[in-house]
Parts: C-alpha cells; sequence; structure tokens
C-alpha cells in the first residue's frame, strides 16, 4: 500500500497548489543519515508559505542535538529554493519531534513495538 497515511498540509497547499508536488519531490531528496528516511517521510517539514515572494518554511529536527541539523537544514533550504525558485527561510519549530508525525510510521519497521 503506497497511499500516503499522514500527509501533512502547509499553508503552501492552499496557496501555490502547483508548488507542492515539485516542492516534496526537491525536498524528498533530503535524507536524515542517522535514520535513512527523508524529511518529508519524517514529517520534519511543519510549515510552508510565501510571504512577499519568500518562502517561509518551519523545520524541526528529529532531535534538538541532531549531529547533522546545520547540515540537514542547509540542504533543505537550498532543496527549496530549487524546487520553489525563490529565497527561502528556514525557522526552527520547537515542537518535539515522535513517530506519529511521520506520513508513514509503517515504514519504521525497526522490531522495537510489537
Amino acid at each position: 500500500m503506497s497511499e500516503t497515511v499522514n500527509q501533512i498540509k502547509w499553508s503552501l497547499h492552499e496557496t501555490h497548489p502547483d508548488l507542492v508536488q515539485p516542492l516534496r519531490e526537491k525536498l524528498s531528496q533530503v535524507v536524515d543519515p542517522e535514520i535513512g528516511l527523508n524529511v518529508i517521510q519524517l514529517g520534519l517539514i511543519r510549515e510552508v508559505r510565501i510571504e512577499d515572494h519568500v518562502a517561509r518554511m518551519r523545520m524541526i529536527l528529529t532531535t534538538p542535538f541532531c549531529p547533522y541539523g546545520p547540515a540537514l537544514i542547509e540542504v533543505t533550504r537550498q532543496k527549496a529554493q530549487e524546487a520553489l525558485g525563490m529565497p527561502v527561510t528556514i525557522e526552527m519549530g520547537m515542537e518535539m519531534w515522535d513517530f506519529s508525525m511521520m506520513e508513514d510510521p509503517s515504514v519504521l519497521d525497526w522490531g522495537l513495538y510489537g
């Protein structure tokens, strides 16, 4: 079953629906090296909106002490900029990540919970 379970809806879905799929495709290339899943699968991109020809994204990390955090944020910004064709800023969200934020938690079949 390839159907998305918990697709996150951003403001972009309402204001610029034509940009959602290209953005999702580019951001799917940004993989968390420790977990091996991309920022879309993990649900790390919490909001995307466009204001005054600048895309503003709110992103969280799987852990506040992620050693790859700065690099992950920068690559996310670059890929979003490529997809959207405009400057992108990323602000860090303060909510704590958990498995329920994932688009499809079943991809984490690590045998930890069973």
